[in-house]
């Protein structure tokens, strides 16, 4: 059986937003999404497992969408899913209860230069091999939310605003490419990402270390 005839159900039309079909998968990105970040402000490790199945159906998404950055970001969820909720459950103190915990100024400089460097090599990557017609803002929305996840890992309170940035982006990007319903999603996780910020911020237990 190959990967079309696997992905073929999943890309069938469940229903049409704004004039554009919507498909099963991305009803499951919608509802695993939506899922994955209400339990991440809630600390509830399930969020990784549920992330997951998220990944997977957003990366065929995205593929067919031409949102090729994104898509394969999903592959570098799918690892980083995994130490996040190793982290989250064997990664913390001697409770075993990893901590919330500020990002400091070294850690805020190695993330402006890894940004910078990594949306231009990104960019470039996306003009010269792929067809993508937004080369630019698929890659800045993969670097902020390669970033905002390695925070979210290590429990990060500062990864809920590198969120916000991603998806401030994201929401007319997907829009753009007729993506509505997923577009609907991250005016969601937007509000989410609120209120995971001041969730998080009221767990602060560390001060900013320089």
């Amino acid at each position: 059986m190959s990967l079309d005839q696997v992905l073929d159900p999943l890309r069938a039309t469940a229903f049409t937003l704004f004039g554009a079909p919507t498909s099963r998968m991305e009803v499951i990105g919608f509802l695993t999404g939506a899922l994955c970040v209400w339990l991440v402000a809630r600390q509830n490790p399930w969020n990784w497992p549920i992330g997951m199945v998220n990944n997977v159906a957003f990366f065929a998404l995205f593929i067919t969408a031409g949102l090729y950055a994104d898509a394969w970001l999903q592959v570098v969820y799918l690892a980083l899913a995994v130490f996040g909720w190793w982290k989250w459950l064997r990664g913390g103190d001697a409770s075993g209860t990893l901590p919330v915990t500020r990002t400091s100024v070294r850690e805020w400089q190695a993330l402006a230069a890894v940004g910078v460097a990594g949306t231009a090599l990104l960019t470039w990557i996306l003009v010269v091999a792929t067809d993508s017609t937004v080369p630019f803002w698929d890659a800045v929305t993969t670097v902020l939310s390669l970033l905002a996840t390695w925070g979210q890992a290590r429990k990060k309170v500062e990864c809920w605003w590198l969120w916000i940035a991603a998806d401030v982006i994201y929401v007319p990007l997907y829009g753009y490419k007729e993506l509505w319903l997923t577009a609907i999603l991250y005016i969601g996780f937007m509000a989410l990402c609120v209120n995971g910020l001041r969730r998080w911020s009221a767990d602060l237990r560390s001060p900013v270390a320089a």
